[in-house]
């Protein structure tokens, strides 16, 4: 499990990139690289880390379904992705 820490970090982050989301836009349309340096470094939405939803684990995420590898497998063993078998031939 990720240090909650971490976790309320990037929560932190995921909000300072919504709140400057049309500002950031409005000034790359017009190109104003002067102007998206005075803003925040976590404005920019490359900052935000993908982490998993059940372990907070940032790396091996399934983008597909939001989760670790890790936290994948558990998952699937016990049926609780649906659609998601283990493979057997």
């Amino acid at each position: 499990m990720a240090k909650t820490s971490w976790i309320n970090r990037n929560d932190r982050k995921k909000a300072t990139v919504a709140k400057y989301a049309t500002l950031r836009a409005e000034l790359k349309k017009k190109g104003d690289y002067v102007g998206l340096t005075q803003l925040p470094r976590d404005a920019s939405p490359t900052r935000v880390v993908n982490r998993c939803a059940v372990s907070g684990r940032r790396r091996a995420f399934i983008r597909r379904f939001q989760v670790s590898r890790l936290c994948f497998r558990e998952l699937a063993l016990n049926g609780m992705i649906p659609g998601v078998t283990k493979a057997s031939w």
